[in-house]
């Protein structure tokens, strides 16, 4: 029987109002009254990860930043894998040549250089996401969000992070008009021994410590819980999820996954918009996965 469940929260664990449904706070419940621990396992910061949470009333520990950084149920730090700084710096210096608007996930929170690429960046994200959205209106969104999830605003990104104090965990690249240019940034960095490079969706990419993977991160928590993985199940959607999807011994990808995600995946899971997750935590416990 599965001891540990371990979701991923954009396009798997949240709808598309980025809502945990009713049905997932259910079948949350319903394993942890069975002594089975859920934790997240999410691309976000523990900032941008809480709310979505807090909102389902839902307690439990978080990996973030795809690895980088983990918690217990009550917020303490459980482990940080940084990126060395000269190559924080090199990462930067690439994102930057080919015009790539990218925010530093640090120890001290998110940082950006630019808020008004920020939120035009975002804005285009979700006209993309919600269709029925004007661009107006999907700026109106993005810029609330920021006055509720600030991501500070500094002048010099390269000086702000040669301070002792930061610790650098993640870099993300966005860009909405044109796949080719990620790619390019991608072969530039994927020969880096030392960065894992990935994506959350068409429009970003994502570079972290080498050790700083989902798969490592669950694998080190279900240690500490003294669970084996095959008792573990994770459920993702995306190329982030990758990792973690190929150590777990019950894994689901989303219907809505790509396809290198269900292909790797033992179990498919429904829609995230149709409560997927809770379907899967079900069917995983009920029908005893394995």
């Amino acid at each position: 029987m599965i001891q540990l469940i371990a979701s991923d929260m954009d396009g798997t664990l949240l709808d598309e109002h980025m809502h945990i449904s009713e049905e997932n706070i259910a079948a949350i419940r319903y394993a942890q009254e069975k002594g089975i621990h859920f934790m997240v396992c999410t691309g976000r910061n523990i900032t941008e990860a809480l709310p979505a949470l807090n909102d389902a009333d839902i307690k439990c520990p978080m990996i973030t930043l795809n690895g980088a950084q983990a918690f217990d149920k009550d917020h303490h730090v459980l482990f940080t894998i940084e990126i060395a700084k000269e190559n924080a710096l090199e990462v930067m210096q690439i994102l930057e040549k080919h015009n790539v608007y990218y925010e530093v996930s640090t120890n001290q929170g998110t940082f950006s250089e630019n808020l008004a690429r920020r939120i035009e960046t975002f804005a285009a994200f979700l006209s993309q996401k919600l269709p029925h959205l004007t661009y107006q209106m999907a700026i109106a969104m993005t810029s609330a969000r920021f006055e509720s999830l600030p991501i500070r605003i500094v002048d010099n990104m390269k000086e702000y992070i040669l301070r002792d104090d930061i610790k650098v965990l993640k870099i993300i690249g966005f860009n909405n008009t044109d796949p080719d240019i990620l790619e390019k940034v991608s072969a530039e960095l994927i020969d880096k021994p030392t960065l894992n490079v990935t994506s959350s969706g068409t429009n970003n990419i994502e570079i972290n410590h080498i050790d700083a993977q989902k798969g490592i991160a669950v694998k080190k928590i279900a240690e500490m819980l003294n669970i084996p993985l095959s008792q573990a199940m994770t459920i993702g959607d995306n190329f982030n999820d990758l990792s973690m999807i190929q150590e777990a011994g019950v894994s689901f990808a989303m219907e809505n996954a790509v396809d290198e995600l269900k292909q790797a995946a033992k179990y498919i899971a429904d829609t995230n918009i149709n409560s997927g997750v809770g379907k899967a935590i079900r069917r995983a416990i009920d029908e005893n996965l394995s």
